[in-house]
C-alpha cells in the first residue's frame, strides 16, 4: 500500500502549505519539502524490488465488475518518471522559496504545485485507463493554475488560457483513444494492455485508436503544430517552468508514447505518423529558439526542439532508438531544469531576460554563470556532457533510417536541427554570461542565496557525472527504464564517450562547423529572418478561438431559443424517428402471453381516463378547469396502480397528487387566469400528428413488453425482500435497502431543489419585486380570506393526520407505506394549515423550520450509511432482528427504519419549505422589518389579532 500513498502523500500534503504560511515562509516551505521528501522516500523504498526486476502493484476495488480500480504499478519507466518528477519538485520547493517574492501568496503557490506533482505521479504510476485519464486531465487543470498564477499579468491569464484550450481538447481526444485501446485489448488494466500489443495491432480499432492517443500526447509535448501553447505558458514563474516545462508536464506526452510503446509502435502508421512529427517539431524549434531575445522564451523553443527529438526516436519504433529516447529524457531533465533555474537567477538578480541587455555576467555572477555555462555545453552536446551521449546516438538512428524510400531526409534534417541546437546554446551561453561585463543592468547582479544555486548545482552533477562516466552512473537506470518500454530484451549498446569515427561523429562535427558559421552570420541571418513572411501562432491562436466562440454562441442561439414546445418537440420527433426506424427495420412475431379479460370498472375508468384527457386539451386554456381535471387523471391511474396490485404506487400517486394540486393552487394564484393565445391551426395540427404518433409508439410499446415473457430482476427482489432485509413490503426494501444509495441521492437532490426555491421566491417578497405581484393579482378583496370552517376542519384534522403519517411510516417495512409516502401527509397536514389559517398564524407556531428538517433528515440517512462502516460492511448496508418485549410480544427491528426516518424528515421538510414560501408570496405577504414576522396583508389587523388569538 505504499505505493498508493506514494500518489496520495502530495494531495494530502497540499492542504498543508495554506495552514502553515502563517508560521512564515520558511515554515511553508519546508512542509512542503517534506511532503515530496515522504513521497519520495516511500517510492525509493520499493528501489531494490524494481531494479531486481520485480513489479510492485497496489490496488484498491472502484467497480470489480467493470474491471474498474485505483490501481499502481512500479515498473521501471513508471518507477523513473515518478523518482524524476519527486526528486525535481524537491528542488524546485527549496529553489521557489527564494525566488517568489514577498507579494507573491506562497502558501496557495505550493498547494497548487503538491496538487501537480500528486496528479503526475498519478499519470506515471496508474495501471489503470481510467486513473490515468482522470490524472491527466488533473495535470491539465493544475497546470492552468501555475502557469496563471500571476493572474494579474494579462500574459499569465492568457498563457495559461492556451494551454488549458491545447492540453484540455487533446485530452479529450486522449479519453477515446485509450478506451478504444481497452476495448481492443478487453482490459482496462494497462499491465494487461502492454502484455496483449499484437491484439491491439490487429484490431480494427487500432488507427482510431492510435489516431487519438497521438492526439493527445503530441498536444500534451507541444507537438508540431501544436508547438504554439508552450513558449507562452512561459509567463509563468520561473520555478513552474522549470518544474512544468522542462521535466514533467511536457513530458507527459513523451511518456505516453513510451508507456504505450509495446501496444502501438511497430507498424507502418505509427512511424509514418510520429517520427516526422518529431523531426519537424525539433527542427522548428530549434529554428525559433535561436532567434528568441528573452532566455525563458529561448529555453521553450528549445525545449519543444528536444521534446521532438524524443518523439521522433520513439517514432523510429525500433529498440535501440527507444533507448536513445530513454537516455535523453534523462539528460534533458537535468541540463534544462538547471537552465530554467539559472535564467530564473539571471532575472531576478539583474531585473532583465532580455539577452541584447545581457553579458559579463560570468564575472559578476561565478557561481550562477559557471553553472549555467555547464548546463548550456550539455545542451549544445559538448563532449563530456551528458547531451552529448545521448544526441550522439539520436544521430547514430537518424543516420540509419529511411522515409519513404528517402535516405537523406531524417539524416540531413536532424543534423540540420543539432546545427541550431549548438548555435542557440552557444547564444544563451555567450549573450549572457561571456564578453565583458556591463555597467547598465536594470540591477547590479550579484550571485544569490545558497537556496536559489544549490538546486542547479544539484542537477549539474549528473550532467557531468553522466557525461564522464555514462555506463556506471546512468547504465543500471536507463537499462531499467528501456526495459519497461520495450518490454522485451534489451539491444546490444555500450554507453561511452568513443565509439570511433561513425556517421552520428561525423554529423555532429558538421553541426558544430554549421552553427559557428551561423553565428559569426547571425546578424544577417536574423536581417533575413525578418524580411521572410512569418506566421503567427499567438494570433491565429486568438482568431480561430474567437472565431469559435462566435460560431458556438450562434449555434446556441439557433437551437438554444427558450422555447418548451420547441425542445419538447424536437425531443419527440426524434424518439418518434428513432423508434420508428427501430420497429420497421426489424422483423415481429405474435406475442404468446394472452391479454386479461376487460371488467366493467377497468373499461368505464379506461373511458373517464381518455375523457379527462381530451377534456385537458380541449380546456387548457382555463387553468383552474385544467388543474381539476388532471387530478382527475392523476386518481385513475391510481386506481390503475390498485388494480394492478401496486397499493404501495397508489398511495404515492395519490398524496403526491394531492401536493401537486396544492402547488399548483398556489402557483396559479400568481399567473393569470388563461392561458396566452396559441399557435396557428397549421401548427397546431402538426403538434398534433406529432403527440399522436408519441402515443401510439408508447402504447405499442407498452402492449409489445406486457404481450411477451421475459426476465425481470423483480424476482430476485421477491425472493430477497425478507430473508435480505427483513420486510415483506418489496418496494420499501428496494427504496430503503437494495436501492439505498438512489434514495439517499433524491433526497439530497430534493433538499437542494428546496432551498433554491427559497432563494428564489424570497426576494418575491420584498421591495419592487412584492409590488410587481401586487400589481399582477386582481384588486378584488376576498370577503373572507381564510373559511371558518377551513380553519377549524384543518386543526381538528391536524393530530389525526400525524397520527395517520406516522402509522404509514411504521408499517412501511412490511406494508403499504413507508417514509416517503408518510412525510407527504405529514406534509399536507402542515402546509394545510399555512393556506387555511395563513403564514404569519402558521410560521408563528412552527417550533422547527423546515430547513432543519431537511438537514436533519439528510444526516440521519447519511450516519445511518456510515454506521455500516462500523460492522465492516458497505456504505448503507442494513440488518434486521428480532426483540421480545413483555406484553408487545416478538417483533422485528431493521435498522433501515433510521434510514426511513431520514428520508420522512427531508420529505416533510421539502414540502413544507416549497409550498409554505409559495403560501407566503401568492397570500401577498408584505416585506416586515428584519426582526419581525411578515404577517398577512389580506388580513385587517384588528381581525388577524382575534382570529389568532
Amino acid at each position: 500500500m505504499t505505493l498508493l500513498l506514494v500518489v496520495l502523500v502530495p494531495f494530502f500534503g497540499a492542504l498543508l502549505p495554506p495552514l502553515v504560511i502563517r508560521s512564515g515562509r520558511d515554515t511553508c516551505a519546508m512542509a512542503t519539502a517534506a511532503v515530496t521528501l515522504l513521497a519520495l522516500a516511500l517510492l525509493m523504498s520499493h528501489a531494490p524490488a524494481v531494479f531486481s526486476g520485480e513489479v510492485p502493484k497496489a490496488e484498491i476495488p472502484w467497480v470489480p465488475a467493470m474491471g474498474l480500480s485505483f490501481s499502481v504499478f512500479a515498473d521501471g519507466l513508471g518507477f523513473f518518471f515518478a523518482a524524476m518528477i519527486l526528486t525535481i519538485g524537491l528542488l524546485v520547493i527549496i529553489y521557489a522559496r527564494y525566488y517568489l517574492s514577498r507579494e507573491d501568496p506562497m502558501g496557495r503557490f505550493f498547494t497548487y504545485l503538491l496538487l501537480f506533482q500528486g496528479a503526475m505521479v498519478g499519470v506515471v504510476l496508474s495501471d489503470n485507463v481510467v486513473a490515468l485519464l482522470v490524472f491527466w486531465e488533473m495535470t491539465s487543470l493544475t497546470s492552468f493554475l501555475l502557469i496563471g498564477f500571476w493572474r494579474k499579468r494579462a500574459d499569465a491569464r492568457q498563457g495559461a488560457r492556451m494551454a488549458l484550450v491545447v492540453t484540455g481538447g487533446g485530452g479529450l481526444a486522449l479519453i477515446a483513444g485509450l478506451l478504444l485501446v481497452a476495448e481492443a485489448a478487453g482490459s482496462y488494466q494497462l499491465s494487461d494492455i502492454l502484455a496483449r500489443g499484437d491484439v491491439v495491432r490487429a484490431s480494427p480499432l487500432y488507427l482510431p485508436a492510435l489516431g487519438l492517443v497521438l492526439l493527445g500526447a503530441f498536444t500534451k509535448s507541444a507537438q508540431f503544430p501544436f508547438h504554439f501553447w508552450l513558449p507562452h505558458a512561459m509567463a509563468a514563474p520561473t520555478p513552474v517552468s522549470a518544474y512544468l516545462h522542462s521535466a514533467t508536464m511536457v513530458k507527459a506526452g513523451v511518456f505516453l508514447l513510451a508507456r504505450l510503446w509495446p501496444v502501438l509502435a511497430g507498424t507502418d502508421a505509427w512511424f509514418l505518423i510520429v517520427a516526422p512529427v518529431g523531426l519537424a517539431t525539433m527542427l522548428i524549434g530549434a529554428v525559433i529558439a535561436l532567434f528568441k531575445d528573452d532566455l525563458k522564451a529561448l529555453l521553450a523553443f528549445s525545449t519543444v526542439s528536444h521534446l521532438g527529438l524524443m518523439t521522433m526516436l520513439l517514432g523510429f519504433g525500433t529498440p535501440m532508438a527507444a533507448v536513445a529516447a530513454v537516455f535523453h529524457i534523462i539528460n534533458h531533465a537535468t541540463f534544462k531544469a538547471a537552465l530554467f533555474m539559472s535564467a530564473g537567477i539571471v532575472d531576478h538578480e539583474t531585473g532583465t531576460r532580455d539577452i541584447r541587455r545581457l553579458g559579463g555576467l560570468l564575472w559578476l555572477m561565478p557561481v550562477t554563470g559557471t553553472l549555467a555555462l555547464l548546463a548550456s555545453a550539455s545542451m549544445a552536446g559538448v563532449p563530456l556532457f551528458n547531451g552529448f551521449l545521448s544526441k550522439e546516438m539520436m544521430l547514430e538512428e537518424a543516420a540509419h533510417t529511411a522515409y519513404l524510400g528517402l535516405d537523406f531526409l531524417f539524416p540531413v534534417l536532424a543534423t540540420v536541427a543539432a546545427l541550431f541546437s549548438v548555435a542557440y546554446s552557444a547564444r544563451f551561453a555567450i549573450g549572457t554570461f561571456l564578453g565583458k561585463a556591463r555597467d547598465d543592468y536594470p540591477h547590479h547582479p550579484h550571485d544569490p542565496p545558497l537556496g536559489m544555486w544549490l538546486p542547479v548545482a544539484v542537477l549539474v552533477v549528473p550532467v557531468i557525472a553522466i557525461g564522464i562516466l555514462p555506463g556506471a552512473v546512468a547504465g543500471p537506470l536507463v537499462a531499467l527504464t528501456a526495459g519497461a518500454v520495450i518490454g522485451g530484451p534489451l539491444p546490444e549498446y555500450h554507453l561511452a564517450l568513443w565509439h570511433g569515427i561513425t556517421p552520428a561523429l561525423v554529423m555532429s562535427l558538421a553541426a558544430f562547423a554549421g552553427a559557428a558559421l551561423l553565428l559569426l552570420g547571425f546578424a544577417r541571418a536574423d536581417a533575413l529572418r525578418l524580411r521572410l513572411p512569418r506566421l503567427d501562432a499567438k494570433a491565429m491562436f486568438e482568431t480561430t478561438s474567437a472565431g469559435l466562440v462566435v460560431a458556438s454562441r450562434r449555434a446556441v442561439a439557433a437551437v438554444h431559443d427558450g422555447s418548451l414546445p420547441r425542445y419538447a418537440g424536437v425531443i419527440l420527433a426524434t424518439l418518434v424517428a428513432v423508434g420508428g426506424y427501430g420497429f420497421w427495420s426489424a422483423t415481429h412475431a405474435a406475442g404468446s402471453r394472452p391479454l386479461l379479460p376487460v371488467s366493467l370498472p377497468a373499461a368505464t375508468a379506461f373511458l373517464a381516463l381518455l375523457l379527462a384527457s381530451g377534456m385537458v386539451l380541449l380546456r387548457h386554456g382555463d387553468r383552474l378547469t385544467a388543474l381539476i381535471l388532471t387530478g382527475v387523471v392523476g386518481v385513475i391511474v391510481a386506481l390503475a396502480f390498485l388494480q394492478f396490485s401496486a397499493p404501495d404506487l397508489a398511495l404515492t400517486q395519490i398524496s403526491v397528487d394531492v401536493v401537486t394540486t396544492i402547488l399548483m393552487l398556489l402557483a396559479l394564484n400568481l399567473l393569470p387566469k388563461t392561458t396566452p393565445r396559441e399557435e396557428s391551426r397549421a401548427v397546431r395540427w402538426r403538434d398534433g400528428l406529432l403527440a399522436g404518433l408519441a402515443g401510439l409508439g408508447v402504447a405499442g410499446l407498452a402492449y409489445g413488453v406486457m404481450t411477451r415473457d421475459g426476465t425481470s430482476i423483480s424476482d430476485y427482489y421477491l425472493a430477497e425482500s425478507k430473508p435480505g432485509g427483513g420486510g415483506t413490503n418489496v418496494v420499501n426494501v428496494i427504496l430503503v435497502d437494495f436501492r439505498g444509495y438512489d434514495t439517499f441521492a433524491e433526497i439530497i437532490v430534493l433538499g437542494i431543489a428546496a432551498l433554491a426555491i427559497y432563494a428564489l421566491l424570497d426576494p418575491a417578497l420584498k421591495g419592487a419585486a412584492v409590488r410587481r405581484i401586487k400589481a399582477m393579482l386582481p384588486h378584488e378583496e376576498a370577503l373572507d380570506a381564510h373559511p371558518l370552517l377551513l380553519v377549524m376542519a384543518t386543526r381538528v384534522l391536524l393530530p389525526l393526520s400525524l397520527v395517520v403519517g406516522t402509522y404509514i411510516f411504521l408499517r412501511g417495512h412490511n406494508e403499504p407505506g413507508g417514509g416517503f409516502v408518510a412525510g407527504l401527509v405529514v406534509a399536507i397536514a402542515l402546509i394545510m394549515q399555512y393556506i387555511a389559517s395563513g403564514y404569519g398564524w402558521a410560521a408563528a407556531r412552527m417550533r422547527v423550520d423546515a430547513q432543519s428538517y431537511i438537514g436533519a433528515g439528510v444526516a440521519i440517512a447519511g450516519l445511518t450509511g456510515v454506521a455500516a462502516f462500523l460492522f465492516g460492511r458497505p456504505f448503507l448496508t442494513s440488518t434486521f432482528g428480532y426483540l421480545t418485549w413483555p406484553v408487545v410480544g416478538k417483533f422485528e427491528v431493521a435498522s433501515a427504519m433510521a434510514f426511513d426516518l431520514g428520508v420522512f424528515l427531508t420529505v416533510v421538510g421539502v414540502m413544507v419549505l416549497s409550498l409554505a414560501q409559495l403560501s407566503r408570496v401568492s397570500r401577498r405577504i408584505d416585506p416586515a422589518p428584519d426582526n419581525q414576522e411578515p404577517m398577512d396583508v389580506r388580513l385587517e389587523p384588528s381581525a388577524s389579532r382575534a382570529r389568532e388569538g
